[in-house]
């Protein structure tokens, strides 16, 4: 809890806010998305008590900052929601079956080829039912094929030949 805290606190000095702002003009975008101009300062904060937002420098030039009027809690949300969303890896995944045909195959290789290219991490499964038990070896061999297919553009992270999982992330 105290690392949350922390971090809000970091984000919340690294922007100036409402009375923080130090200088005495700013160029101002209101709620609305309106450019208002090069506005005094306490004129802008009086605009954002009004509308009941606050002022945030959203950007500080030399001369004169660009402040926005906005809900700041709500923007610090998508903030982090943005950072979030960008910092997950994601996990593509792929069914085969042992007897796949050949074009099959070769569709279910180059969306992996592009989901690899992305720099998503892809995860190819074989499934087998009733007496395909029998041919363990051939999903092995596919999922080797598999293995060769993607070696340019990744490289295996795990292979568990056990429960035929094959998991493949970009080189």
């Amino acid at each position: 809890m105290s690392v949350e805290l922390e971090e809000e606190t970091i984000i919340a000095t690294k922007q100036l806010i409402n009375h923080r702002i130090k200088s005495s003009q700013v160029l101002l975008i209101d709620h609305e998305n309106n450019n208002r101009g090069v506005t005094d300062t306490r004129e802008a904060l009086k605009l954002a008590e009004e509308v009941g937002l606050d002022l945030v420098v959203v950007s500080e030039n030399k001369e004169t900052p660009v402040a926005k009027i906005l809900d700041y809690g709500k923007h610090l949300y998508q903030q982090k929601k943005r950072q979030r969303q960008s910092s997950k890896p994601t996990m593509k995944e792929v069914k085969l079956r042992p007897n796949v045909g050949d074009s099959d195959y070769g569709v279910r290789i180059n969306r992996a080829l592009e989901w690899l290219d992305k720099g998503d991490s892809v995860k190819f499964q074989v499934r087998l039912r009733g007496r395909e038990h029998q041919h363990r070896d051939r999903a092995t061999e596919l999922l080797e094929r598999v293995i060769t297919d993607l070696s340019k553009v990744g490289k295996v992270q795990s292979f568990d030949k056990r429960t035929l999982i094959l998991q493949v992330v970009p080189a």
